[in-house]
């Protein structure tokens, strides 16, 4: 399997299966010098974590990072950051009634065709586990790069929706909520929602916006490595996630020039911002915002038409452990995605001037 790094100048490679001993990862190309923050990192994955409230799946893993190289005496010196994280409550039983057939929606599928195997044990490398890895590597970004402000929060669940615009909220309550959305009254009808259908056995979707701010004029290329296009590779590289827009999305398709044209003030900055804070490619200093849409959870606790590895038809049921909806725990893998892009291109600016 190829295709395990992600980035360019600040490049991460990752490793392991969600049922296996550890997952991990390298960080190359990280600045030296950097003073670490080792806290604000573990508490990003405890962001992350599973087991965290009663509408995410219950699977109980400290996910405690073990940093192997790359760090002395509290610093970053230049080489490449090994880190680790144990696997310790796998219950790999809850899937022996699989181990041939197909789940709906999963990799199961794909895996097995283009491998010719795959680890039935909770999808093996497919598994959103993975994204533990994607977290350590953000939280280290977000320090290189902590002028910049970067904030995610549950926007939708179903067809439930924040009313009130990012501008409008608070983002330091995203986190007092176990749905992470800023409005409390939308918050609770979220809640409600997500253990209804949990308590039906089934599984549901929605939606996370995120907002840079105080990002610097210049970070994109104009071609091929468009910033805009970047954070979409990011975001359509999360487990589960179905669509990307940022700025005016796909409402813009709907408007005139006249409506859509972000006019310039004097000292450059825009009257609107339906760009998204991006243009040709290259942010512009205004806000960066954009919302990823979340498919519902694939596993779901009732019986379904299938087929196995004869592809022969059968029914599968859901067992084990699983997300009713995976939008609150992928909160803080947006906001780490976010900041991988921007401090992989804030380092490839810095190559650009002398």
């Amino acid at each position: 399997m190829s295709f395990n790094s992600f980035g360019n100048l600040l490049k991460v490679t990752t490793y392991g299966e969600s049922h296996g001993t550890a997952i991990g990862g390298v960080i190359d190309g990280f600045p030296a010098g950097l003073k670490i923050d080792f806290e604000a990192i573990q508490e990003e994955l405890n962001r992350r974590k599973p087991g965290q409230s009663k509408i995410v799946t219950q699977r109980k893993e400290p996910d405690t990072v073990e940093f192997l190289s790359g760090i002395f005496e509290g610093k970053t010196t230049g080489t490449s950051i090994g880190f680790v994280i144990r696997n310790t409550n796998q219950k790999s039983k809850d899937y022996n009634h699989n181990t041939n057939v197909y789940r709906p929606s999963h990799a199961d599928f794909t895996y097995d065709q283009k491998y010719g195997l795959r680890d039935y044990r909770g999808g093996g490398r497919s598994s959103a586990r993975e994204t533990a890895n994607w977290v350590v590597a953000g939280a280290l970004a977000k320090q290189l790069v902590a002028s910049i402000n970067i904030n995610a929060f549950t926007s939708s669940v179903g067809d439930i929706f924040m009313e009130k615009s990012y501008q409008e909220v608070d983002f330091s309550k995203t986190e007092s909520n176990i749905v992470r959305c800023p409005d409390e009254a939308s918050a609770e009808k979220m809640i409600a929602k997500i253990k209804e259908i949990r308590k039906a056995g089934d599984t549901i979707g929605g939606t996370i916006t995120c907002v840079a701010q105080n990002v610097p004029v210049g970070l994109g290329e104009p071609i091929f490595n468009k910033l805009h296009a970047a954070l979409g590779q990011a975001m359509l590289s999360i487990n589960a996630v179905k669509g990307f827009e940022f700025g005016s999305g796909f409402c813009g398709a709907k408007m005139r020039g006249s409506e859509h044209n972000d006019i310039f003030n004097a000292d450059g900055s825009t009257q609107s911002n339906l760009s998204g804070g991006v243009q040709g490619g290259i942010s512009n200093g205004m806000d960066i915002y954009f919302r990823v849409a979340f498919k519902p959870v694939a596993t779901i606790m009732s019986s379904q038409q299938t087929i196995n590895s004869e592809n022969k038809v059968t029914e599968i049921t859901g067992k084990g452990r699983h997300d009713p909806c995976v939008v609150p725990r992928a909160v803080p893998i947006i906001e780490a995605m976010t900041a991988l892009v921007l401090a992989d291109f804030w380092l490839l600016n810095k190559t650009r001037k002398i």
